[in-house]
């Protein structure tokens, strides 16, 4: 390790010494933990996209008075709300504890299958919905996307 060019000679070797070592959480402090910082269910967030969709094409059509605007906006939703109601069954099912690594797995799997979900319903959208309009699809799934950020911010209240 002579050649040390200057980018690495910035970097020091320790990891923080100054750093507190690590140490495992008792069980009253995950408690406190799990008290501050409360799980969401990824149901509830479902439900929230659904209303959110519906609310959106509402209002397309409050807005336009078309009403092949207001389907094109509830199918955007549904592009986001369809392949993730798929990936919270697949990832619902209960989970081996003999192999550990096989839950990241089964995430990257479940990712993969709502991906390919949604680009398939995507792909089909100008077959399923005459006329298409493409601005209140894509605004009916911008919005529903948009849903995780607001989940996120409901659950620490």
């Amino acid at each position: 390790m002579a050649d040390l060019t200057e980018r690495d000679a910035r970097w020091p070797d320790d990891d923080g010494l100054d750093a507190e070592p690590w140490k495992p959480l008792t069980a009253a402090e995950a408690q406190a933990l799990r008290a501050r910082q409360p799980s969401l269910a990824p149901s509830r967030v479902l439900r929230v996209q659904m209303w959110v969709g519906g609310g959106i094409a509402l209002l397309a059509w409050l807005l336009t008075g078309r009403v092949h605007v207001a389907a094109s906006a509830l199918y955007g939703a549904a592009a986001v709300v369809l392949p993730a109601a798929v990936m919270v069954g697949g990832l619902a099912r209960p989970l081996p504890q003999a192999v550990p690594a096989l839950g990241a797995l089964r995430v990257l799997a479940w990712e993969a299958v709502k991906l390919l979900l949604a680009v398939g319903m995507l792909a089909l959208a100008p077959r399923l919905v005459q006329p298409l309009s493409w601005p209140a699809l894509l605004v009916g799934m911008v919005v529903c996307l948009k849903v995780y950020w607001l989940a996120l911010l409901w659950r620490g209240r």
